[in-house]
């Protein structure tokens, strides 16, 4: 695809994955270019993610509701939707195939690179986050619209790209084999077993040979970290970036900051463990381990 006229300006130092407020306050209201609000939060924060938006939001975006568009068959929270139907749904948010596509969050980092895979997935290329989010943006001196969301529908032809993502049969081959890295966002505490899962009826614990990055580790000031800091963190937590890489999470949300993290220092053999713990943990038949990553 031919990149807009918008995609071919610099955006930040992390480029072409993350843009900065100043770059999108200098795009805003091109033709072409979209932006979505994917604010989500955690079941026990006591927020949602459309309150944010209708309280406050980038003029002209649209809100992606991360659990309404999604796969509900599969008795897993938020889980990736069929192409057709992702298709439908961002086609009625007023995302077309060929444009430019900002995402962001109202908390800095962190829903909104679940989204941006998503669209990765469904072969979008010209999809991108904004580094800092909804803060950033009024930091910069952004205004803000409110209410619900003006759109006009759009045509949006997936491509959906499997290599993006993995089952849980894909994971089970990768700590059996070695053939991937197990790479795991949930905080320490949770993926040693000595915290309990915010969802109830999960086992405690991590899969055997994963290895523990926290999220929150490669976000400074809701900003992604610079990327030197990045491959450090990786190494030091016993990640190989030179090998295949499964993100995982709690729910295949903030396994996607180690996705989007990943892509900025140019390692794009990953695919994200769309089920995450919340499949894995909620099985009896598949091994859970506690402790630090051994």
């Amino acid at each position: 695809m031919a990149p807009t006229a918008a995609a071919s300006q610099p955006r930040s130092s992390a480029a072409p994955h993350l843009v900065d407020a100043a770059w999108l306050k200098s795009h805003l209201g091109e033709p072409k270019l979209r932006v979505l609000d994917a604010s989500w939060h955690l079941p026990t924060s006591g927020r949602e993610g459309k309150q944010d938006f209708v309280a406050g939001h980038i003029p002209g975006a649209a809100f992606f509701d991360i659990d309404a568009i999604s796969d509900s068959t599969r008795g897993l929270p938020h889980m990736l939707p069929t192409p057709a139907n992702f298709a439908a749904a961002v086609g009625k948010l007023g995302i077309g195939t060929d444009d430019t596509i900002v995402i962001y969050d109202t908390v800095g980092l962190f829903s909104a690179p679940r989204v941006w895979w998503s669209f990765r997935a469904m072969g979008a290329t010209d999809v991108h986050v904004l580094d800092g989010g909804l803060p950033a943006w009024v930091a910069a001196g952004g205004t803000l619209a409110r209410g619900p969301a003006m759109t006009s529908a759009r045509t949006f032809v997936p491509a959906f790209d499997a290599t993006k993502v993995a089952s849980l049969d894909d994971v089970k081959a990768a700590l059996t084999t070695g053939s991937a890295v197990v790479a795991d966002a949930r905080p320490a505490d949770r993926f040693i077993g000595t915290t309990p899962e915010p969802r109830p009826g999960l086992r405690c614990g991590h899969m055997p040979g994963a290895r523990n990055l926290p999220f929150t580790r490669l976000i400074e000031n809701g900003r992604m970290k610079p990327a030197a800091e990045i491959a450090r963190l990786f190494a030091e937590a016993g990640i190989d970036t030179t090998r295949p890489i499964i993100t995982s999470c709690g729910s295949g949300v903030t396994a996607a900051v180690l996705s989007l993290a990943l892509a900025t220092i140019g390692v794009e053999d990953v695919r994200l463990y769309d089920g995450s713990w919340t499949e894995w943990g909620g099985k009896a038949d598949v091994p859970v381990v506690t402790g630090p990553a051994t």
